[in-house]
């Protein structure tokens, strides 16, 4: 079996740590470095120290240009300000990239699109290989129910996610505007308050709760006249991200240069 060298951005972040031990977990693969902010008190410290493992040998950097040239594939939760220069750093050394950041802008995205004229991305706004079945199946089911069939998306996170609907939650309209054939914009309803007349036929509708610690739950219903069909995912733990990261790092190391998604890594986008 290949060893597959794998680079994690951020590991003083909860997911980074997460991430270094999913790698350090996973056969076939090993930790080949990590990045932490450039002035971290972090940068020069032992990664095993800083993600509450034992000593590795590896110190934290702070250029992503040294991490990339250094692994097979880098996996990135970090933050949107932060992918411009991981996109930089991706075209420059081929290297794959696992992009799990979501909230991206129209020009991150376009630096996420340009990387991928070099090197394999992956995005997902979700890395759960079951929140990517999901996306899959609300796209079929919406296809083949009509417009009869109302569309709603409840999403829940724990308290302290300051974003909302999730990105999770607008993947699944996304997709679910796919199966339908229409334009996710003009369908998308993302909140309700006071007085808003009838629903319109067609519409995609948004719900979003908070409270606790729930990791996230997404439901996506299809409420028809005397029936209803509900297709849910309900993640226990954060790990499940992790262990998809690291399984999608896996899969694209030696693939063409390209945009991918978490479809493609399960084997179901038909390339």
């Amino acid at each position: 079996m290949t060893e597959i060298a794998i680079g994690v951005t951020g590991v003083t972040g909860h997911m980074g740590r997460m991430l270094v031990r999913q790698i350090l977990e996973t056969p076939g693969t090993r930790l080949a470095g990590g990045t932490v902010r450039a002035g971290s008190d972090a940068a020069g410290r032992d990664i095993g120290t800083l993600c509450q493992a034992e000593s590795l040998g590896q110190s934290a950097v702070t250029d992503p240009h040294e991490l990339f040239a250094a692994c097979d594939a880098v996996i990135d939760f970090t933050l949107p300000e932060a992918v411009a220069g991981h996109a930089e750093a991706a075209s420059a050394t081929g290297t794959a990239w696992i992009v799990g950041t979501t909230g991206l802008e129209s020009g991150q995205e376009a630096a996420l699109d340009a990387a991928a004229g070099h090197a394999p991305v992956v995005f997902a706004p979700n890395m759960s290989l079951g929140v990517n079945l999901l996306f899959v199946l609300a796209e079929q089911v919406a296809g083949a129910l009509d417009d009869s069939f109302d569309i709603e998306i409840v999403e829940m996170h724990h308290n302290r996610k300051v974003d909302a609907p999730s990105g999770t939650a607008l993947g699944l309209g996304q997709a679910a505007a796919r199966g339908r054939g229409i334009g996710f914009e003009s369908a998308a309803v993302l909140s309700r308050e006071g007085r808003t007349d009838p629903r319109r036929r067609g519409d995609i509708g948004f719900a979003a709760l908070r409270g606790g610690d729930v990791v996230g739950e997404h439901t996506v219903i299809f409420a028809g006249a005397g029936e209803r069909v509900e297709i849910a995912h309900r993640a226990a733990g954060r790990h499940i991200y992790a262990a998809g990261a690291v399984t999608a790092a896996r899969w694209a190391f030696g693939r063409p240069a390209g945009r991918y998604s978490m479809i493609d890594v399960l084997g179901l986008s038909g390339r």
